[in-house]
């Protein structure tokens, strides 16, 4: 008999133990709670990790792609804005901004909220007054599969957010109305200024806030609506790399003579360092799932062990050694551990590679909402699987079955044979 560790005749007995009914000594029907529990266990942390992962790249993502990395005010006060601090040599400083190595893109920009009306509707809206140039620049706005209109004729009027269109029940050729309460300067105040203009293009970036309230006007024309002539309210910079923005602090503020700088991580990097804290507390509260799925082996094994305490007496008897009888028991729970691993990994993959299409299907299939954008900020629910998470939650799951079932093994291998078979 081959008496090496692991040796066939040891995976022979542990499996024949695993399919034995329960009126034949097995168990059979708690190695399926057991394995169904580590299974689902498994597939919640991959499916909670990915969603979680996805929302903090998917969110990032649209940050960075139509938000500026960088965005640089000027540190003076100039008397002829209606805003305390705006460039008057705005085309300077954005050339110096492009110069600095890193910098792919720099651009002045008017910003401002006004209210938009159509069709007896309203809404507060922000306007970004770019040149056309710039705004081709904004991969998220001239993305040939989110649009409507011709971006070309932007010139001739102005491009607004797929949820304005629909709020307002605009289409591309409409008029939209702006109110700027800070129009033209009379002898009598202040007039509120009203002016209409064509929606030549509608873009959808994919996240509420975005597409529900931005609309982006020619620079020259946002100049004279908002009685900036001459100067630019920001210059908003892209660069290489945005994960490492904070190291061009320095280079912008010396290119710029000492303006401020504000950065997307100083804009959002508190909700994000929030979403990676509630990402590792979910992490070890769903482990605490799997470890419970888990603990079903130990309660499975320990009855496997009574039942089976004769044919651990005729093992030992026949010259089984205490380490045979151990493997033995520790691959009947090994194997229950892995098998609901493997298959919690393929359920939990799969989950959340279709969890988009699911939730379409769903929201067919019941006519209700199921992710709120103004809520969450993003139209579907976004999953990305990382490697490193799924080897992560796999070796977590397999640590904790191979280390539980260690210990009833270990008490089947200490049972005297004579202890077994004395009551035989």
């Amino acid at each position: 008999m081959d008496t090496r560790p692991f040796s066939a005749f040891e995976w022979t007995i542990a499996w024949r133990y695993l399919r034995a009914r329960r009126k034949e000594g097995g168990i059979s029907v708690i190695a399926w709670y057991a394995l169904i529990g580590v299974m689902l266990g498994v597939a919640a942390l991959i499916v909670v990790q990915a969603v979680m992962i996805g929302f903090r790249e998917e969110f990032t993502d649209r940050i960075l792609g139509v938000n500026a990395h960088v965005t640089i005010y000027s540190a003076e006060y100039d008397t002829r804005a209606s805003k305390s601090r705006s460039f008057a040599d705005y085309r300077e400083i954005t050339a110096a901004v492009a110069a600095v190595p890193g910098v792919t893109r720099a651009a002045p920009i008017i910003k401002s909220q006004v209210m938009a009306a159509a069709n007896g509707q309203n809404t507060g809206v922000q306007i970004y007054g770019e040149s056309l140039a710039d705004l081709k620049d904004l991969p998220l706005i001239a993305n040939p599969e989110s649009y409507f209109g011709d971006i070309e004729q932007y010139e001739d009027g102005v491009a607004i957010g797929s949820g304005i269109a629909r709020a307002l029940n605009l289409r591309v050729g409409d008029f939209i109305q702006l109110i700027s309460p800070n129009g033209a300067v009379t002898p009598f105040g202040t007039t509120p200024r009203i002016n209409d203009y064509e929606v030549v293009y509608i873009f959808r970036v994919g996240r509420a806030d975005i597409d529900r309230a931005r609309i982006y006007m020619p620079f020259a024309e946002a100049q004279s609506f908002f009685n900036r002539e001459g100067l630019a309210d920001e210059i908003e910079v892209f660069v290489e790399d945005p994960q490492a923005v904070d190291e061009l602090r320095d280079a912008l503020r010396e290119a710029t003579g000492g303006a401020l700088i504000w950065t997307w991580r100083d804009a959002n990097g508190a909700f994000l360092s929030a979403l990676d804290t509630e990402r590792r507390v979910m992490f070890i509260i769903l482990s605490l799932v799997v470890l419970i799925a888990a603990m079903n082996i130990i309660s499975g094994l320990v009855m496997l062990v009574k039942n089976k305490g004769r044919d651990i007496g005729i093992l030992r008897t026949m010259g089984l050694t205490q380490g045979s009888i151990m493997r033995i028991f520790f691959i009947c729970g090994s194997l229950i551990g892995i098998i609901g691993t493997l298959m919690g990994l393929a359920l939990g993959t799969s989950f959340a590679y279709y969890i988009a299409d699911l939730q379409r299907f769903l929201e067919w299939a019941t006519g209700a909402t199921l992710w709120n954008p103004e809520i969450k900020f993003l139209s579907e629910i976004p999953a990305r699987l990382r490697l490193e998470d799924v080897v992560a939650t796999v070796v977590l799951s397999l640590g904790l079955s191979l280390l539980i079932t260690i210990f009833p093994a270990r008490n089947a291998a200490r049972l005297s044979p004579v202890e077994a078979l004395r009551y035989e």
